[in-house]
């Protein structure tokens, strides 16, 4: 097979002699590139540390608010100051993501994901040591803030990836993101209160007494900044427009020491700086003036083409990037929700419109499912994804969702018929779960769409930080909305107390429709 393409009028690649089967007359399939594992692996590590840092607040935060003295007692309003922690989280994500996104196409990938793991080591230490309401709120602020760089990971991916293995990396993210969320809460969970959990070790330390959760934030911390080392050492960088500024530098040096020794300046600009991956057709597929060759551009000329300046924000405001972002907030939306109540409803009593399970068993059940989706996802995504393509896998996601949602009524209806859960709840369980499955697939595919939607490779990070400041806003507003609903649904007996399932199916079938106005087909995969 042939190398290299040419390209029609339109700028798109079209396939020579060399790249067609000519039994069948039909192009051959590319032969998968091989990974840059190395630098996946401190991406991924980065993406790891972020959602533990995330959730590892979870089980102690509660009991944090009311040590702090701020409900003067009255146990009814811890939700009310937790709240307020977690949702200035999201907020300050959603503010600062696309600003990240934004300083990385100007700046470099490197020095902003390095910063990211940096902060978060800084904010977790500051929760841990703080002893009242608003230091909690602004060091949870700061954590946010540096999380949100986590968009500028998925520019770093998708400028080291190509059409041929571009989808076995976006199967392994939410994979990454689920089991930081799954070790968070451990960390949170069995580190909290020390002296108190673990007195023969801990007992007679006096600052563990006087900072009873300062210990999983430190291990937290201590992750992130494990990660954010690593990335300082082995890390590169892949903005073409840096790479290149980088080249020209050693260029100039070159010509200073000599101009008259070519063997020089090869030995000076080689690919010995470890950013020529050469499996960087996704972002090829962008602009069509560079080789598929990191931050090589066509001419022999050392400099950073004008073209590849970060365009302006408005230019970022057409359909081609709004139509996926529109897409990406419905899917978020729907999934927190999904999250939010899944747990709420299997904790609420069946005369409650629950079905009565307790703690115990509700985290054999999510467990249990997280680990067989984690399996199926692992073995089957990403050949899912290059077979079908991310738009029918958005499509077929959504309409999972819907299923999900419409299915809630029918556990606890068949619940109190049988006054306990009996085999038809359990069926219901089961299919509910199994269409659940989706939510890998769903995410995977979006993220594809949207860096597919970027207008240039210029453009990767401020694309990415959008589709972060969506999903972060998103995140903010369906806990309290799903739950709220939920509570009045049931204390105003509306439509039998299943209101909120018909609100959301609602909103889910409107973000099914949305989903057609995706572009047909994908330059990612099909260049």
């Amino acid at each position: 097979m042939s190398t290299t393409h040419e390209r029609d009028a339109t700028g798109a690649p079209f396939a020579l002699d060399d790249d067609v089967n000519h039994e069948t007359n039909e192009p051959l399939r590319p032969k998968r590139t091989s990974l840059p594992k190395f630098q996946l692996f401190i991406v991924f590590l980065i993406q790891f540390s972020e959602p533990i840092t995330a959730t590892v607040i979870y089980p102690f935060v509660n009991q944090f608010v009311r040590d702090t003295g701020v409900t003067r007692g009255d146990e009814r309003k811890t939700g009310y100051y937790a709240g307020i922690i977690e949702s200035v989280f999201f907020l300050a994500e959603a503010l600062t993501v696309f600003h990240w996104g934004w300083a990385s196409d100007r700046f470099g990938r490197r020095p902003i994901l390095l910063l990211g793991p940096i902060g978060l080591s800084i904010a977790m230490l500051s929760f841990g040591l703080s002893k009242s309401f608003w230091p909690l709120v602004v060091s949870r602020c700061l954590q946010g803030v540096f999380n949100g760089n986590i968009g500028v990971s998925k520019s770093v991916i998708a400028e080291i990836t190509d059409s041929t293995n571009i989808a076995d990396v976006f199967a392994m993210m939410p994979l990454i993101w689920s089991c930081g969320t799954t070790l968070g809460p451990i960390i949170g969970g069995m580190l909290s209160q020390p002296a108190r959990s673990w007195p023969a070790i801990f007992g007679r330390v006096v600052f563990f007494h006087n900072y009873p959760y300062f210990l999983p934030c430190a291990v937290a911390a201590l992750l992130a900044l494990a990660s954010g080392l690593i990335a300082s050492i082995g890390l590169k960088e892949t903005l073409p427009a840096a790479v290149l500024r980088e080249k020209k530098r050693k260029a100039k040096a070159a010509a200073q020491f000599t101009d008259a020794n070519p063997s020089s300046m090869t030995s000076l600009l080689g690919g010995e700086n470890g950013t020529t991956y050469g499996s960087n057709g996704f972002v090829e597929a962008l602009e069509n003036d560079y080789t598929p060759e990191v931050g090589v551009p066509h001419s022999s000329e050392p400099d950073v083409d004008p073209s590849h300046a970060p365009p302006p924000f408005r230019a970022l405001l057409v359909p081609k990037v709004l139509i996926p972002l529109m897409v990406y907030a419905f899917l978020t939306f729907v999934d927190m929700s999904t999250q939010v109540l899944l747990p709420l409803i299997y904790s609420t009593s069946i005369s409650m419109g629950g079905l009565g399970f307790d703690p115990y068993r509700i985290g054999l059940i999510m467990g249990t499912w997280g680990v067989i989706n984690a399996v199926v996802q692992l073995c089957f995504l990403g050949k899912l994804i290059r077979k079908f393509g991310p738009r029918k896998i958005q499509i077929i996601a959504q309409s999972s969702y819907v299923v999900v949602l419409s299915t809630y009524p029918l556990l606890n209806f068949f619940a109190r018929r049988a006054g306990t859960v009996d085999v038809k709840v359990w069926a219901v369980i089961i299919i509910q779960l199994t269409f659940a499955m989706t939510n890998y697939p769903a995410f995977a595919s979006i993220h594809i769409i949207i860096l597919d939607s970027a207008p240039t490779r210029a453009s990767l990070g401020a694309t990415n930080g959008m589709a972060q400041a969506v999903g972060s806003i998103m995140r903010s507003i369906a806990p309290s909305a799903a739950s709220s609903l939920f509570s009045v649904s049931l204390e105003r007996h509306l439509a039998g107390g299943n209101m909120v399932f018909i609100i959301l199916a609602a909103i889910g079938l409107v973000g099914l429709r949305s989903t057609f106005l995706l572009p047909k087909h994908s330059r990612s995969l099909n260049h």
